[in-house]
């Protein structure tokens, strides 16, 4: 089992473990003998990544009483599962309501603020690499109530080549740096809120969970960043390390209006505004504030286009 820093994240990822609940703790057993605890005070989510993991169902209901996200993964570290709860109080009702009544319009619009917001972040994290990503921010400028003109599309043909190299293509069902996207991405989801089907944009029959891809969008390039330090690293695959990484990334520290605050906080922030958007019908978003860095256009316009694309273990 790995253990993000603040036990805030805890994912399952050896074989034969199996998980319980004991007054107010979580705890992992193998063969009977218990191999460690976390208080269930202490955690955001639980990932399930190896296959023969298995659980009590006094602890999932907890689980979900609580709120906790419990996340299974598939192939290549993709999530498959989601626990939401089915009991909630009367403003958990009106907000899944609201959502389930949105208005086109209002969808678009909102759709519009985190296409914007995942532009500028793909540039940050060109940025970050020092890579060419002027154009980012234009493209950011040019997004339209529901993005007609695809500018997201339009960054990522641009984006994976110049971030990962012309070679890479995203493929959720690739291995090495896809899986680690993979595994990454999949911490993102664990810290979305609201009803995990009702999407604002995606929409598809076999994604089960919409809302949480469009609330990853504008972080999505956290992960890429990190990914990308990884590989630099010469670490191409999801081993103890880069999961121990990866599951940190909730708590990066952001820039906010109220101050440093970490991801896993500004995701909730970003929930609640999308909540308050459908009950007021205004479109609303609170992301953090974006740290600018240096980039040129003029690099960015030359680069040709290509094909979208820690703790402790038991």
């Amino acid at each position: 089992m790995s253990l993000s820093p603040l036990g805030r994240i805890v994912e399952i990822a050896e074989d034969g473990r199996y998980l319980s609940k004991d007054r107010g703790f979580l705890v992992v057993q193998v063969q009977r003998e218990e191999v460690g605890r976390v208080p269930l005070d202490d955690l955001l989510a639980v990932i399930a990544t190896a296959p023969s993991t298995t659980t009590s169902c006094v602890l999932l209901a907890e689980l979900a009483a609580r709120g906790i996200s419990f996340v299974v993964c598939g192939r290549n570290f993709a999530p498959a599962a989601l626990l939401w709860p089915t009991a909630g109080h009367h403003a958990q009702q009106r907000r899944m309501e609201a959502q389930i009544e949105q208005t086109r319009p209002l969808a678009k619009r909102l759709w519009a603020e985190i296409v914007s917001a995942k532009l500028r972040r793909q540039g940050w994290a060109l940025a970050r690499a020092g890579c060419p990503s002027g154009a980012f921010e234009r493209l950011a400028r040019e997004v339209r109530s529901g993005d007609p003109d695809n500018r997201e599309a339009q960054g990522a043909r641009r984006y994976w080549r110049l971030l990962l190299g012309p070679e890479f293509r995203r493929d959720v069902d690739g291995g090495g740096t896809n899986a680690l996207l993979n595994y990454g991405y999949a911490v993102l989801r664990a810290a979305t809120g609201l009803h995990p089907g009702i999407g604002i944009f995606h929409r598809h029959p076999h994604n089960a969970m919409p809302l949480a891809d469009d609330l990853m969008e504008p972080f999505r390039p956290i992960v890429d960043a990190m990914v990308h330090d990884l590989l630099t690293e010469g670490i191409g695959e999801v081993s103890v390390t880069a999961k121990r990484r990866l599951a940190g990334v909730l708590l990066i520290d952001e820039i906010t209006p109220a101050g440093r605050t970490p991801l896993g906080t500004c995701i909730h922030r970003l929930a609640a505004s999308v909540a308050e958007s459908f009950l007021s019908g205004i479109p609303d978003l609170t992301f953090p504030i974006l740290e600018r860095l240096p980039a040129t256009d003029a690099e960015m316009e030359e680069a040709a286009p290509g094909e979208p694309g820690g703790g402790t273990s038991w």
